[in-house]
């Protein structure tokens, strides 16, 4: 995926939106930023399909040898399908962090995004300012 097309947290995931059969379903990942702070991966725990998650409440959990941080969902809605193969190749999420690397899908309840969300253009300037 394009970083220029999704949308982030203030807490580094970043989602895309699509529509499919009249649903709306979120792709969520953490975003390059993110992995790349956190440095060596060694600990993924993902959500199970069919979890209820909510907008800036923790969905899983990420570990690296520096820091355990909490994954933050960016939507409220179900999950539909998490890349459980992360976890066994936390790798895949260090070297495509917004393909491969993706970490769950969301069908969404409701019809708005959280305001919170920023556009890439201010994700960046959030960077650039915590550095």
């Amino acid at each position: 995926m394009n970083p220029s097309q999704l949308l982030y947290t203030a807490t580094h995931e970043w989602v895309y939106v699509s529509e499919s059969g009249g649903e709306k379903l979120a792709t969520v990942g953490l975003t390059q930023y993110a992995v790349e702070s956190l440095t060596d991966l060694i600990f993924l725990e993902l959500p199970q399909p069919g979890q209820q998650v909510q907008a800036g409440k923790p969905l899983g959990v990420v570990e690296s040898v520096k820091a355990v941080s909490d994954i933050y969902s960016p939507v409220d809605g179900e999950v539909i399908e998490a890349n459980t193969a992360l976890i066994d190749q936390l790798d895949r999420l260090s070297q495509d962090p917004y393909g491969d690397g993706w970490l769950v899908k969301i069908r969404l309840t409701g019809s708005q995004l959280p305001s919170s969300l920023l556009d890439y253009e201010a994700y960046e300037k959030l960077c650039a300012e915590s550095v």
